[in-house]
């Protein structure tokens, strides 16, 4: 991999910026080593959906660290399913990557797969990227978690190396595990929110998933308890909406085309608290 990029830009960023200037020099150059710096003047490959330089500088890392790392998840257990192949191409559906900028993805999907995959250089850049925001690195996080739920189980290993990312992303363990029940919670509750709408025949194969269960999901994504009262579902409610709200996350330097995303997420918080306050009688 070409490497003189990420020299001449910390010894540059050096110069004139002592220890902060190396740094962001660093990743400057580690951009041209990656190759992203081939149409930075004419807004090529990942930099064709960003206006500013900072804003191609921060997002291009978001979008090459989540594929690459997503590769890297799937290939853990030693082979990646058709199931895991589908899911990241659904994910680059839903961000509505098309032509290079799609290519570039599958691309860094490839490289994760790699052995000697560099993941946590990978991760200290994107955090260092993002400023560390802590809601735009929970998105990426669950991002992961979705996609490594591909095939429909989590393998130990996949596990391990999402509690790795979470780590590195400054998560506790407590606070992975949480994320991890409530994506399962969400599939589960989502599932049923469709089968509730859809056609007789969907809806018995959804009998089997009862209200009670269905309860139980929503006071899990929302991430209270059966005896919390109004106020403080109400307070879970607003912090999770708040986290997951879409022009929040796009001032804070989440990719507008990973925006999709957090908006079902939303829904989801949504309708678990309008399950859930219906249950408890409260406006």
């Amino acid at each position: 991999m070409p490497f003189w990029g990420k020299v001449l830009g910390t010894l540059f960023g050096f110069m004139f910026g002592r220890i902060p200037g190396a740094v962001l020099g660093f990743f400057i150059g580690h951009l041209f080593d990656k190759g992203y710096s081939q149409d930075f003047n004419q807004m090529g490959g990942f930099s064709r959906f960003f206006t500013s330089q900072d804003e191609l500088k921060s997002q291009a890392i978001f979008f090459h660290a989540l594929f690459s790392v997503m590769g890297h998840v799937a290939k853990v257990d030693g082979q990646v399913t058709n199931e895991e192949i589908r899911m990241a191409s659904s994910l680059m559906d839903q961000m509505d990557l098309q032509g290079d900028i799609r290519k570039e993805a599958q691309q860094a999907f490839r490289e994760g797969k790699s052995p000697d995959f560099p993941v946590t250089d990978i991760l200290n850049e994107f955090k260092t990227s993002c400023h560390g925001r802590r809601d735009v690195l929970q998105v990426f996080l669950e991002i992961l978690i979705q996609a490594a739920f591909a095939d429909g189980k989590l393998d130990p290993k996949e596990q391990q190396l999402l509690e790795r990312v979470a780590d590195k992303l400054g998560f506790k363990q407590h606070e992975f595990l949480y994320l991890l029940s409530m994506y399962e919670a969400e599939v589960r509750f989502r599932q049923a929110q469709h089968g509730r709408h859809g056609g007789q025949q969907r809806q018995r194969k959804q009998s089997a998933y009862t209200q009670q269960q269905s309860l139980a999901d929503a006071y899990k994504i929302l991430g209270i308890n059966k005896a919390d009262d109004a106020k403080q579902i109400k307070k879970a409610y607003r912090k999770l909406m708040s986290e997951h709200h879409p022009d929040k996350l796009v001032s804070k330097g989440l990719p507008k085309q990973a925006i999709e995303i957090a908006k079902a997420k939303a829904q989801d918080i949504q309708a678990a608290y309008e399950m859930v306050k219906q249950e408890k009688g409260f406006k």
